[in-house]
């Protein structure tokens, strides 16, 4: 019997207005974010209301994909098969001000200090075709 493996992306969970954060990624290789029609607040997650000012009505405009880390870790268990250990996880300030959790392109060696190290997105395309969010040391 011959048998192929797949490396597949784990599924992700989208909520009602997740899509067109996806869609712009994958279409334009830039981060796009809800942005209040009516007060300009840009919002991460996207949700159906500006959290500023109430309002319903937003537009996708994109965002400069730079940023500060404000955390992270490295994980030296396997949980996925698509994320072999050891693996990295960071939050990011973005400069427009929202949080994102990504990975970084390389794994930081122990005693790094990440803390306050600025980042800039680098969209990975995954063998199945999804386009994920990524950051790279902005100096590198």
């Amino acid at each position: 019997m011959n048998t192929m493996q797949i490396t597949a992306t784990p599924s992700r969970i989208l909520g009602l207005y997740d899509q067109p954060f996806w869609d712009y990624l994958k279409q334009t290789g830039q981060m796009y974010l809800q942005c209040c029609s009516d007060c300009g607040a840009r919002r991460y997650p996207p949700g159906p209301a500006c959290p500023t000012c109430l309002s319903s009505r937003y537009e996708w405009k994109p965002v400069s994909g730079e940023g500060k880390i404000l955390s992270w870790v490295t994980f030296h268990k396997q949980y996925l098969p698509q994320y072999p250990a050891p693996y990295n996880v960071i939050a990011v300030c973005l400069d427009e001000g929202q949080t994102i959790i990504s990975n970084l392109t390389t794994n930081p060696e122990p005693g790094d200090k990440l803390i306050g190290r600025r980042v800039r997105l680098v969209v990975t395309a995954m063998d199945d075709g999804v386009a994920l969010p990524r950051f790279e040391f902005a100096d590198a």
